[in-house]
C-alpha cells in the first residue's frame, strides 16, 4: 500500500484524493458567478446542463455543467434532485447533501472562474427508476438558466449543516510516485491491538505458475523510437506531446528508470495479477459480493487491455497475452465479521494496520519486494492492492493500486465502466494526468478527469505508447 509521501515524486502521478480523479467519469456543470474573497458573492448570471452519462440498477453518474457570465471569485452552485435521487459522491468541488438539495463548493485549488468559464462537478447517485433534469439549479444562490427544468427559482441554496462531505481537496502533487528501489514511507505506525492475525487459504497445488522475469535488455533511452506505431493521424499530435510530457516530468525527467509499473507486474508474473483487497469499511461482505467484487475489478482491467488488441483480436505490436488474469487472493479487514463467508476461498488479514488501514501483509507485497522474492510465499503475492474506504472522495493510483470509497465502487459496481477505477487503472500502468493541460485537439479521456466516462480510443492510444516504448526493456 500506497505510502502517502513516496521517495521520490513523479509528478503528476496519483495523489491521495484526486478529487474524482480520477476519477472520474462524468462531467457536471452548473454555471455561476462570484467576486468576494471573503466567500461566494453574489452571481451575475448563470446558465446550466445536467447529463446523465451512466446508469446501472439502482445508481448513475451525473454531469452538471455551468458556465458564469462575469469572473468570479468563490463558487457554490446546488440543485434540487426531483425524483428521489441521493448523492453518493462528487468530485470538481466539496459536494455536501440535505434532503434532496446538494450543495458543491470550489475546492481550494479552483476558487476562481473566468468570464464564460464553465465547470464540471461529476456525481454518482442512487436511483428510484428516474434521473429528471433537477428542479432548480443556482450559482451562489442566483438561479441558472436550465433546459429542461421547471420555472428557477431565486431562492439562496438552504444553510442547513451538511450531512456529508464527499470530496476531499486535491492536491497537484502526487501522493504516490513509485520508485525502483522504494523505501516506503508511512505515516501510522504498526501497532494493532490485537496480534495481527491470518486466516490461511486451502494448501492445494496454486493453480498458476508464474513465469521469472524476463532479464530485462538495457533500458532503452528517452530518444528511443520504437518502430511499431500507427496512430490515427488525428490523434498522432496528441499522443506525441503526451509522451514528450511524460518523459520530462515523470521520475524526474528518467521514466524509464522506475520498474514497478503495472507492465512490469505483468510480465514478471508472466500474464496474470494478484490483487488484494483492503477493506477499510464497516460494511459486510457476503461471498457473492466478494465474488463479484473480484470479477468486476477484472473486467475494468480488461477493458483496459483489450485496447493492446487488434481488431482481429491478435495482440498488437508483440504484447504477449491475449487476457491477463486477474485474481484476488487475499483480504485485509479490521473485524473478521464483517466477512461473511467460512469457505477459506483465500486468506483473510485481520488487523494489520498501515495508514490507518488494514493492509495485506507487507512479506508478500511486490511493493516491498520487487526483486520478486517475497519472502511470505510467491503463491499468495499480491502486486497491487483494491483499497475501499468508507467516505472517501475522488481516487488513488499508482503502481502499489488504486484507492477509492466503498459508497462509491459499490454504487457503481453494476455499471459497465466504472470510471474512477478505470482513470486508477491507467496510472498504474504509467499514464498521466491533465489537471493543468490538455493536449492538442483532444479533450474527453478517460485520464482527464471529469471528461468522459469510459476509456476512449485516446486512452487506449496513450496505453499503447507505453508499450511500445517499455516493450524493449523485456527483450521482446
Amino acid at each position: 500500500m500506497p505510502s502517502p509521501t513516496p521517495a521520490t515524486d513523479r509528478p503528476r502521478r496519483a495523489r491521495t484524493a484526486r478529487l474524482a480523479a480520477g476519477a472520474a467519469a462524468v462531467a457536471l456543470l452548473a454555471g455561476a458567478l462570484v467576486a468576494s474573497p471573503a466567500g461566494p458573492a453574489q452571481a451575475a448570471g448563470c446558465t446550466a446542463t445536467y447529463t446523465v452519462a451512466a446508469s446501472w440498477g439502482s445508481g448513475f453518474t451525473g454531469n452538471l455543467a455551468f458556465t458564469v457570465d462575469a469572473p468570479v471569485d468563490g463558487w457554490e452552485v446546488s440543485w434540487d434532485f426531483a425524483a428521489g435521487e441521493y448523492l453518493l459522491q462528487g468530485w470538481h468541488a466539496d459536494t455536501t447533501t440535505t434532503g434532496t438539495t446538494v450543495t458543491a463548493r470550489n475546492p481550494a485549488w479552483k476558487r476562481t472562474l473566468a468570464r464564460g468559464e464553465t465547470w464540471t462537478v461529476g456525481f454518482n447517485a442512487t436511483h428510484t427508476g428516474r434521473t429528471p433534469v433537477p428542479s432548480a439549479v443556482r450559482v451562489n444562490g442566483v438561479a441558472c438558466t436550465l433546459p429542461g427544468a421547471s420555472s428557477p427559482s431565486a431562492t439562496p441554496t438552504p444553510s442547513a449543516t451538511p450531512t456529508r462531505t464527499a470530496t476531499p481537496t486535491p492536491t497537484p502533487t502526487p501522493t504516490r510516485t513509485a520508485t525502483p528501489t522504494p523505501t516506503p514511507t508511512r505515516t501510522a505506525t504498526p501497532a494493532p491491538t490485537p496480534t495481527p492475525t491470518r486466516t490461511p487459504a486451502p494448501t492445494p497445488t496454486p493453480t498458476r505458475t508464474s513465469t521469472p522475469t524476463p532479464t530485462p535488455t538495457p533500458t532503452p533511452s528517452a530518444t528511443s523510437a520504437p518502430a511499431t506505431w500507427n496512430p490515427p493521424a488525428s490523434l498522432a499530435p496528441a499522443l506525441a506531446e503526451v509522451w514528450t510530457h511524460q518523459e520530462q516530468t515523470y521520475n524526474n525527467g528518467n521514466l524509464y528508470a522506475f520498474r514497478n509499473y503495472g507492465w512490469d507486474q505483468v510480465i514478471a508474473n508472466g500474464g496474470y495479477l494478484n490483487v488484494c483487497v483492503r477493506w477499510d469499511s464497516t460494511k459486510p461482505v457476503s461471498a457473492a459480493l466478494r465474488d463479484k467484487i473480484e470479477r468486476v475489478y477484472a473486467e475494468q482491467y480488461q477493458a483496459w487491455f483489450d485496447h493492446l488488441l487488434d481488431a482481429d483480436g491478435t495482440t498488437w505490436n508483440g504484447w504477449p497475452y491475449r487476457e491477463v488474469d486477474v485474481k484476488v487472493v487475499g483480504w485485509a479487514v479490521r473485524d473478521r465479521s464483517l466477512l461473511q463467508w467460512d469457505d477459506a476461498a483465500m486468506p483473510v488479514y485481520v488487523n494489520d494496520i498501515r495508514e490507518d488501514a488494514p493492509q495485506c501483509p507487507e512479506d508478500l507485497g511486490r511493493f516491498f519486494h520487487q526483486d520478486g522474492r517475497y519472502p511470505g510465499g510467491e503463491e499468495l503475492h499480491y502486486d497491487q492492492s483494491l483499497w475501499l474506504t468508507d467516505g472517501f472522495g475522488g481516487g488513488a493510483g499508482g503502481d502499489w493500486g488504486q484507492r477509492m470509497g466503498t459508497e462509491y465502487f459499490l454504487g457503481a459496481i453494476d455499471s459497465p465502466s466504472i470510471t474512477i477505477l478505470q482513470h486508477e487503472m491507467g496510472h498504474t500502468f504509467g499514464l498521466d494526468d491533465f489537471y493543468d493541460w490538455t493536449p492538442t485537439g483532444v479533450s474527453k479521456f478517460v485520464m482527464r478527469a471529469g471528461s468522459s466516462a469510459s476509456i476512449t480510443e485516446f486512452d487506449g492510444w496513450m496505453l499503447r505508447d507505453w508499450w511500445r516504448h517499455l516493450k524493449p526493456r523485456y527483450g521482446l
